[in-house]
């Protein structure tokens, strides 16, 4: 007899997203994606996670938290990920957004140092977006070279992220000029010749 599919147990709910890209479970609040901000979403509660799903397909996971204390205030877990499409339109929610707390230690020391320079909100962002179309692990390499070799811009972490993705890890190599390109002995004028080359046309003009 067939196997069927392997028991999936869930409780289901209903939700709707706040306008903060939120939904609220058991007094603490997860992120959602916030192309689904304001929409209905599928909330499916496992005994240590809770998925979110809308459209016939997943959108984010995150391990639950339980409290056991009721006393204490609930929690909002975030995924900063979840939060880019905002930041593109509005760069300087980046500044004093809680979800970027969350963001992996390159790209918090990264956003130090751009966000005091003019413009530095934008370039941020781009930097950040780039886990959209390439891998993040890739992306926060490329960020932790940029950072090692002091050049935290956006332009040196693009030239890394290039190389990384062609197999081009290793630095190049430094080029000196070979020792028969040095001079050993500095010329010298000679006088003497010039002198003989003048008594020569002197001796042709006579």
């Amino acid at each position: 007899m067939p196997m069927g599919r392997p028991f999936d147990g869930f409780v289901e709910h209903t939700k709707r997203v706040s306008p903060t890209c939120l939904i609220s479970f058991e007094r603490n609040r997860y992120s959602v994606p916030a192309s689904f901000a304001n929409r209905p979403v599928s909330l499916r509660v496992y005994p240590e996670r809770i998925v979110i799903a809308a459209e016939g397909q997943i959108l984010c996971e995150h391990g639950r938290v339980i409290e056991r204390s009721h006393d204490q205030p609930g929690r909002t877990i975030y995924d900063w990920r979840h939060y880019l499409a905002v930041i593109q339109r509005k760069p300087g929610a980046l500044r004093n957004g809680a979800p970027f707390t969350e963001m992996p230690t390159a790209f918090r020391q990264l956003q130090d140092q751009l966000l005091k320079r003019p413009g530095g909100d934008r370039e941020m962002v781009e930097i950040l977006s780039l886990v959209l179309h390439h891998d993040e692990q890739a992306v926060l390499c490329a960020v932790e070279l940029a950072l090692e070799a002091g050049v935290a811009t956006k332009t040196h972490v693009l030239n890394v992220l290039h190389r990384l993705i062609d197999g081009k890890t290793d630095n190049p190599p430094r080029i000196d000029a070979p020792q028969a390109l040095r001079l050993h002995r500095e010329p010298r004028a000679n006088v003497e010749r010039y002198d003989a080359l003048r008594g020569k046309e002197a001796a042709r003009a006579s």
